[in-house]
């Protein structure tokens, strides 16, 4: 089959192709084609060279706002196979990126985090829970939706005895919070990220500090849900005051409390599954938006269980 996209200049087609053909490599491999170009004009034979031309249309769509990544080609990719709609992308747009969306279920957990006043995301490692939590954050706060940021984690690890180890409260805090860090570097920068929480505008704290707050106009994130203690989860959403915004983030494989059915996510998923105005979205292993092992990892797991 032969296809020619509507390249605009020799530097988009660089983009999309990839250093060496990087890009067009990976997506011969994943689509299991063979694919070729001469400039603009592109052959491709195997079953799915209709989606290999969905793929190619999608990254030119994209390919004039930013500089396209490894991760950009593997969901363009796994959107056309999961069959999503490209056309519908959902979109997070903070200063620094922009996030666009195509899993199915990322769709509806972004769509429900600014829509509703708590959202719980549940599901494996690498769905992109806390990551999309981050972004939805960050934009909050460039608007003025919000004043604070506020991220909590259970120190399970640590046994909550956090004053046995080293450092002021956010140094103990910290190492349980690093993929949080993370996101927040990508999108605001070390620099920015450092003021923010020297001004107290991005608080971290441990979930057994949060007892008596009550959070008024901030957006507060809740990682790792799924080792909080019933009481701590009941503690937790009733911190939340007037103008702020919840998300809770969790992986229900991964309790590591000694009496696992003591959970406060999975009590609840169980006692506020019928509340209006709190949604809960559920992530499967192909919304898994890491290395394309890994969500072969997560399913053969899950097959074993």
């Amino acid at each position: 089959m032969k296809f020619t996209l509507d390249i605009q200049s020799s530097d988009q087609l660089a983009n999309i192709c990839g250093s060496l053909d990087k890009n067009l490599e990976n997506i011969a491999k994943s689509l299991d084609v063979t694919l070729s170009n001469k400039g603009a004009d592109f052959s491709i034979k195997g079953d799915n060279a209709h989606l290999v031309i969905n793929v190619l249309q999608d990254l030119l769509s994209q390919s004039d706002g930013k500089i396209l990544g490894l991760s950009d080609i593997d969901l363009s990719i796994k959107s056309q196979k999961n069959g999503n709609d490209s056309s519908r992308v959902v979109t997070i747009r903070t200063a620094r990126k922009h996030v666009h969306i195509r899993s199915a279920n990322q769709q509806i957990y972004v769509n429900a985090i600014e829509e509703k006043d708590a959202t719980f995301g549940v599901g494996p490692a690498g769905t992109g829970k806390t990551y999309l939590a981050v972004a939805r954050a960050v934009e909050a706060l460039e608007r003025s939706n919000v004043r604070r940021i506020i991220l909590v984690r259970p120190a399970v690890e640590a046994g909550e005895k956090l004053g046995f180890l080293p450092g002021d409260l956010t140094e103990k805090v910290d190492p349980y919070l690093r993929p949080i860090y993370d996101a927040l570097y990508e999108f605001l920068g070390f620099e920015k990220v450092a003021k923010l929480l020297e001004k107290n505008i991005i608080e971290v704290a441990p979930l057994a500090f949060m007892r008596g707050r009550t959070l008024n106009e901030a957006f507060i994130i809740l990682d790792e849900a799924q080792n909080t203690t019933i009481p701590q989860m009941k503690m937790f959403l009733t911190r939340m005051g007037f103008g702020s915004k919840m998300v809770i983030t969790g992986d229900v494989t991964q309790i590591d409390l000694a009496n696992p059915k003591q959970s406060g996510l999975l009590d609840a998923m169980k006692i506020l599954k019928d509340e209006k105005r709190i949604a809960f979205c559920n992530f499967e292993a192909k919304d898994v938006v890491r290395h394309s092992l890994v969500q072969r990892i997560v399913k053969a797991y899950d097959n074993a269980e």
